[in-house]
């Protein structure tokens, strides 16, 4: 069986830097350089959204659709939407089935094991994001950093850049926190400040 990794630490993580937003902050600057603050947040629901059904393997429309194709915002209730689907997703990826046989997320067919491993870095990539975006603290746990890492970590052959949802590797020092380390692998500079 596929070794399970616990979302509620970084669930939390995530949930508790949402609340932290102030509604002065939704426009701002993100490290994602298409997106305000808000669009973040909107991001962050229709993953956690997609990435819960995936869980599930329910098997429902929003499963298909490709997460660039357009600019996500938030509505009105977003600081309530947010932690009930967090904590929806943690419940599916709780669920052993979640991670055994196929699923789908961002119109891609894939093993239930590897959406979750995607699903978790999703959500400690975007959580930095968020938290660095509003000068909040962020420290996810040993576990999710890790799981990030592994997707992360480019192919043999393949250390500068990679296609798909990651941009070229960023240089971070081999002694770096992990953190920085995964972050320099999504292709964010670990330095980046609203300002910069």
């Amino acid at each position: 069986m596929t070794e399970m990794i616990d979302f509620a630490p970084q669930a939390r993580l995530v949930a508790a830097v949402a609340e932290g937003v102030t509604d002065e902050q939704l426009s701002g600057p993100t490290p994602c350089p298409e997106y305000e603050v808000r669009h973040l947040l909107g991001h962050l629901i229709g993953l956690t959204g997609a990435f819960r059904d995936a869980g599930r393997k329910d098997m429902s429309p929003v499963l298909d659709q490709d997460p660039g194709d357009h600019v996500p915002d938030v509505g009105p209730g977003w600081r309530a939407e947010l932690p009930k689907l967090l904590d929806e997703l943690v419940e599916a990826w709780r669920d052993p089935a979640a991670w055994e046989g196929m699923t789908r997320a961002g119109g891609v067919d894939l093993p239930g094991a590897v959406a979750g491993i995607v699903a978790l870095d999703e959500l400690v990539v975007h959580g930095w994001d968020l938290a660095r975006a509003t000068g909040q603290a962020y420290a996810p746990d040993e576990a999710s950093l890790a799981a990030a890492q592994a997707v992360l970590t480019p192919e043999e052959g393949d250390e500068s850049s990679r296609g798909g949802l990651f941009g070229a590797v960023v240089a971070v020092p081999d002694d770096a926190p992990l953190l920085d380390r995964v972050i320099g692998l999504s292709g964010r500079d670990p330095g980046w400040t609203p300002g910069a």
